[in-house]
């Protein structure tokens, strides 16, 4: 496993690999343009267990046709048939009411959907037992 996502997606733009829409970490937050990145407590590893109503609230970030995948992102298959990105085997979703770029409005809801956090606020948040991923990203409320 990579050390860092930043990294590697760094390496992966300039080698010109798309994604859906440009992946960084801004206010030490995981975002896609800008939009927060969450993952659901209830998804199994590599398997989204957030569907129809579930998904109009937190909409999967979905893979484009010609998107080429990253060292440290992979791509599962939707219950649909769409394919949606995931860090670390866990999907990756946005929340219908982060309207802004930068919100995070849904973090902790439900006691199930969290950020990802970035290495730049790592000493701020004590990790919880085994949710620290090797690559310096926090899966919080996750185990690996």
């Amino acid at each position: 496993m990579n050390k860092l996502i930043l990294a590697t997606l760094a390496t992966a733009f300039t080698a010109n690999i798309a994604m859906a829409q440009s992946v960084d970490e801004t206010n030490g937050i995981l975002a896609a343009s800008g939009h927060t990145l969450y993952t659901f407590d209830k998804d199994a590893a590599n398997k989204s267990n957030c569907n129809d109503g579930c998904a109009a609230n937190w909409p999967p970030f979905l893979v484009k046709e010609d998107d080429r995948t990253p060292a440290t992102f992979n791509v599962i298959t939707r219950d649909d048939g769409t394919k949606q990105w995931a860090a670390n085997g866990k999907p990756l979703y946005f929340f219908a009411a982060d309207v802004q770029a930068g919100d995070a409005k849904g973090d902790g809801k439900g006691g199930v959907w969290h950020v990802i956090r970035g290495e730049s606020k790592r000493s701020e948040v004590k990790p919880a037992p085994d949710s620290q991923a090797a690559d310096g990203y926090r899966f919080f409320g996750s185990s690996y």
